[in-house]
C-alpha cells in the first residue's frame, strides 16, 4: 500500500509544518493524516501505532478547541510554558502507560516490537497533549520520539514512513525554534471573565 502510505506522509508533513507555524489548519489536515496512517499501521501489524492514530483523532478534536480559544491578534495560537511539576507528572503517566500497553501487546497480540512500540505510543500521546496545551516543551519530546521512530520504521521496512519521521525531526527542531521565538514576541493573552488582572489563561 505504498501509495496510501505516501498520501499519509504528505498530509502529515503538511500538518506538522502548519503546527510549527501555529496555524489552525493544522488540525483538519492532521486528522485526515492520522486516519490514513491508522490503516497503514494496522496492515503492518503495528497495533500500538494503530491505537495511537485513533487516540490522536480524539486529541486533535481537543487541541482544535483549545487552540481556537487562545488565538493571538495575528490569528496564530499563543504558546505557554510547561511547569516542571506538571511535566514530571505527565512523563510518569507516560511511563506507566508504556508499561501497561507493552505488557498487553506482548502477551495478547502478535505485534512486532511490542515494548518499544508501546513506549513510543505512550510518549507520543504525552507530546500531543503538551502540543494541545500549547507548551513549547512538546517539541523537545517530539524530537526524541521521532528519532527513535525512524529506526523502528527502517526495521519494519516502512521506508517512506522512516523518511517522513526523519523529516519530522527536522520540523520539530524548526517548531521548537519558532515557538521559543513566539513566546518572547507574542501579544499578551486577553483577560477572560472571572480572571484576576494579570492572571494567565490556562
Amino acid at each position: 500500500m505504498t501509495w496510501v502510505e505516501l498520501i499519509a506522509a504528505i498530509l502529515s508533513v503538511w500538518g506538522v509544518w502548519l503546527t510549527t507555524r501555529r496555524r489552525m489548519l493544522s488540525w483538519p489536515v492532521g486528522f485526515a493524516a492520522c486516519l490514513i496512517y491508522g490503516w497503514v499501521f494496522l496492515d503492518a501489524r503495528l497495533y500500538s501505532d494503530t491505537l495511537l492514530q485513533l487516540a490522536f483523532a480524539i486529541f486533535i478534536a481537543y487541541g482544535w478547541y483549545r487552540w481556537q480559544q487562545n488565538l493571538g491578534q495575528d490569528g496564530r495560537v499563543r504558546v505557554t510554558p510547561l511547569p516542571r511539576a506538571r511535566a514530571l507528572v505527565n512523563l510518569g503517566i507516560g511511563t506507566l502507560g508504556a508499561l501497561c500497553l507493552g505488557y498487553a501487546m506482548h502477551a495478547w497480540t502478535d505485534a512486532t516490537l511490542p515494548w518499544l512500540d508501546s513506549a513510543l505510543t505512550a510518549f507520543s500521546l504525552v507530546a500531543q497533549w503538551w502540543q494541545d496545551r500549547r507548551h513549547t516543551a512538546a517539541w523537545w519530546l517530539w524530537i526524541v520520539v521521532d528519532v527513535i521512530y525512524v529506526g523502528e520504521y527502517v526495521y519494519k521496512h516502512l521506508l517512506i514512513t522512516s523518511v517522513l519521521y526523519a523529516g519530522f525531526v527536522v520540523l520539530a527542531i524548526i517548531g521548537l525554534r519558532e515557538w521559543q521565538r513566539a513566546a518572547g514576541t507574542q501579544d499578551p493573552a486577553p483577560e477572560s471573565p472571572g480572571l484576576r488582572p494579570g492572571e494567565a489563561q490556562r
